[in-house]
């Protein structure tokens, strides 16, 4: 069947992206698989200045808004029952997950 399954998630919420992590850990404990992870990648800022006064006139004052984007890997050796039960995991909106079959 499948080799390898890499399980590459990211969100801008650290603790909705450890319970996902901790879910996906607990499903291959369940089903018996053997697992690598979850790796913590680093974590991307990304970083928007802009200008506070809306006409141009006036001070330069800037405002400074951030956005940190966290990231983790998973390394699973699957079979079929550990796929389907890791499609029904309910995930919040702001994680996401990309399943990558080897």
């Amino acid at each position: 069947m499948v080799g390898k399954a890499r399980i590459k998630l990211s969100s801008t919420d650290p603790q909705g992206l450890n319970a996902i992590c901790a879910e996906i850990k607990e499903i291959a404990e369940k089903t018996g698989v053997k697992f690598r992870g979850p790796i913590p990648l680093p974590t991307k800022r990304l970083i928007v200045p802009t200008r506070k006064s809306p006409c141009g006139e006036g001070t330069h004052t800037w405002d400074k808004w951030e956005m940190r984007l966290h990231k983790r890997l998973m390394d699973v050796d699957p079979n079929e029952r550990f796929l389907k039960r890791l499609m029904r995991i309910k995930t919040p909106e702001n994680v996401f997950i990309e399943i990558e079959l080897m």
